[in-house]
Parts: C-alpha cells; structure tokens; sequence
C-alpha cells in the first residue's frame, strides 16, 4: 500500500537485549527527521529506562543525526552501547574452547 501524498513511512527498531528487538512502522508526514520519528514511536514509554538522547542512532546500519531528514521505507535504528569489547569477548570464547582458565 502506497503512503498517502505527502507521507513517509518508516519503522523504528530498538534490540533492549540480545535476541529481542522492538520495532514500530510509523507514517509520518513528509520532512520529519529522525527525531520525529523516534518521538512518534513510544520507544521511551515502552522502555523508560532509557535515555533516548544519549543513544546512537542510525538508517540502515549508517550512523545518523537527529536532524536527518527521513524517506519512504527507511529504518531508524537505536544503538545500545557495547557491554564487552568484541575483541575481548572473541579472545575469551577462544580460551573457554581451549580449556584456558586465566
């Protein structure tokens, strides 16, 4: 189905843990910015612990400003932080393969 003249639509996804992810498809009129779409999608009430602000937001797997403007079918993704550097986390499931207690 076509987006109304004037509209966009979008989707909103947010991982709050591994193997979980809280997506919303959103209409929005034309022109609205990353920032509007992440308003519009009830991410902080559905999740209040977070601090929206602070986390890094993409389209696509690109890294991107609040203030980008948005087209017909783009993804706005948050970004939680790392809780373990992957270089760390690989060098330790390396050990535990090998029986290497440290």
């Amino acid at each position: 189905m076509a987006p109304a003249e004037g509209t966009v639509r979008v989707s909103v996804a947010f991982s709050p843990r591994a193997g979980e992810v809280d997506q919303i498809d959103l209409v929005l009129d034309r022109g609205a910015t990353v920032a509007d779409a992440l308003a519009a999608s009830g991410l902080q009430a559905r999740h209040p612990e977070l601090d929206l602000a602070a986390l890094t937001a993409g389209i696509w797997g690109a890294l991107c400003e609040r203030s980008d403007v948005l087209r017909d079918r783009d993804r706005v993704e948050l970004y939680r932080p790392l809780r373990v550097d992957p270089k760390e986390a690989r060098r330790q499931r390396q050990q535990a393969q090998r029986g290497v207690k440290r």
